[in-house]
């Protein structure tokens, strides 16, 4: 090689050099820090003074057991197990935990092996034969660290994914208590719309007999019989509900609609009502799934971050070759070529690998603006669902009262009906005021419950808190 050349090749490698200094010099390869973002502080709900626990008492896992309802029980187990949103939860899992092995392949070298054999033929020549074998291996050795980050990039997801399945489970199992509470709600109702049915089917033949010995007018009787086809109507309408929401339980629990059936029952005999710790905002965030899952993908972010930084650093690459050939295939293992070529690759100099880094930290604010976002979200519907029971708890008191005392004016106006003082018309509007305020009363006890639910499911179900952080290193099954 000449001497111009080699002054030529190494001015290149200094101008190289130079740029490679300068562009360090500009920018931050260092992977960042984590921090879990500031948010709006928050000490105490609102509404604590509404749940009288002691402080000590914490969510219990299985908190649905405190319904005291057996079948409840049982019915949530089933869907535990058949039900096709968890099982997509699950092998998300698995998926993402296979992730982890292939981002630490990465780190690892590849090796390739091939053999073949060739055929010459010239006119008037025999044929000739060559035969070869021949590997290469490929080493690119990570010294700065940067698959490390891009693995626990992806044990971040994992752990994230974990937590999907969690907030998952928590939604099956409010999805089944509520469900099935409005079955059972639908039971009594349509126990107590077919009593006042056929009660109000006994007023409408006393009124036909008096109308036919001239003691009532005509239209009074038409007037039941209206009354009676509006019940009839609402009768229909409630069994009609009561079916859509048993085939709403059976895909839940992971059955054929049609094929799953509710005994009957009666939602204020069967289900009792538990008292729920509501604990403290600053547990929340660590107890919460999807709050604990969206945490953890900003941390995902922050390593992206990291290893995009680390992969503007030098890389060195290693390249074995090794091979053979002979015209005979009994002589081809007789002699080997062998080669080895390290390299260094300046990834800084190449556009792309540096808007990565800008594209990564960008990310990173909008998983914090979203980390924030479900924060907050999370904030108020525990606040909400501690203003709804509060409510419907003093609306229930006022609701038993009402009912309470309709049927000591029910009974009186019984009394005053065979006495001659009051008419069977007072009878029949005192008798359906009842029935609107037992109903009410019903319906209130049945929203109770599921505010019950909902304040379990927001303030996250019994689930352990979990501290965000990069783990050494995840086995996964």
């Amino acid at each position: 090689m000449s001497l111009f050349r080699l002054r030529r090749r190494a001015r290149a490698c200094l101008t190289a050099a130079a740029c490679a200094a300068l562009l360090g010099a500009c920018a931050d390869f260092r992977p960042p820090e984590y921090h879990r973002p500031e948010l709006p502080a928050k000490a105490s709900w609102a509404r604590q003074g509404s749940i009288t626990v002691s402080p000590a008492e914490t969510i219990v896992p299985n908190w649905w057991e405190g319904f005291k309802d057996p079948y409840l029980d049982a019915l949530i187990q089933q869907a535990l197990a058949g039900n096709y949103d968890i099982k997509i939860l699950a092998t998300r899992i698995k998926v993402a935990g296979a992730q982890i092995a292939e981002a630490r392949a990465g780190a690892l070298p590849t090796a390739d092996l091939g053999a073949g054999v060739s055929l010459q033929k010239s006119t008037g020549q025999p044929a000739t034969h060559q035969y070869n074998l021949a590997t290469q291996v490929n080493w690119d050795i990570d010294i700065w660290g940067k698959v490390e980050k891009g693995v626990q990039a992806q044990t971040a997801e994992f752990r994230a994914t974990e937590a999907d399945w969690r907030a998952g489970y928590l939604t099956l199992v409010a999805n089944v208590s509520t469900t099935y509470f409005q079955i059972l709600q639908f039971d009594e109702q349509i126990d107590q719309q077919a009593s006042t049915l056929s009660r109000n089917g006994q007023i409408l033949a006393t009124y036909q007999a008096m109308v036919q010995h001239g003691l009532l007018p005509k239209i009074r009787a038409m007037q039941q019989q209206a009354e009676i086809n509006r019940l009839t109507k609402d009768l229909i309408e409630l069994r009609r509900a009561r079916d859509v929401s048993e085939n709403a339980l059976a895909t839940l629990v992971g059955v054929p609609a049609g094929n799953f059936h509710v005994p009957k029952g009666h939602l204020q005999a069967k289900v009792q009502l538990p008292v729920v710790p509501a604990g403290l905002p600053s547990e929340l965030l660590a107890r919460r799934p999807d709050v604990v899952a969206s945490e953890y993908r900003l941390l995902e972010a922050y390593n992206v971050v990291g290893q995009a930084r680390l992969a503007q650093l030098p890389t060195i690459g290693l390249t074995g070759q090794g091979g053979t050939a002979s015209f005979a295939l009994t002589d081809l293992l007789k002699s080997f070529t062998f080669g080895l070529m390290p390299s260094i690759n300046l990834p800084m100099l190449d556009p792309g690998v540096r808007a990565r880094v800008k594209t990564t930290e960008a990310q990173v604010k909008v998983a914090e603006n979203e980390y924030g976002r479900t924060v907050i979200t999370a904030f108020e519907e525990v606040e909400t669902a501690l203003v709804n029971i509060d409510a419907h708890k003093q609306q229930h008191v006022e609701l038993q009262q009402q009912v309470e005392q309709l049927r000591v004016v029910s009974a009186q106006i019984e009394a005053q009906v065979k006495e001659g003082v009051a008419s069977q018309l007072e009878v029949f509007e005192t008798e359906r005021s009842l029935l609107a305020a037992q109903l009410a009363l019903l319906a209130n006890h049945q929203q109770i419950l599921a505010d019950t639910v909902t304040l379990y499911k927001v303030l996250g179900g019994g689930w352990p808190g979990t501290e965000v952080r990069n783990e050494a290193k995840i086995a996964v099954q």
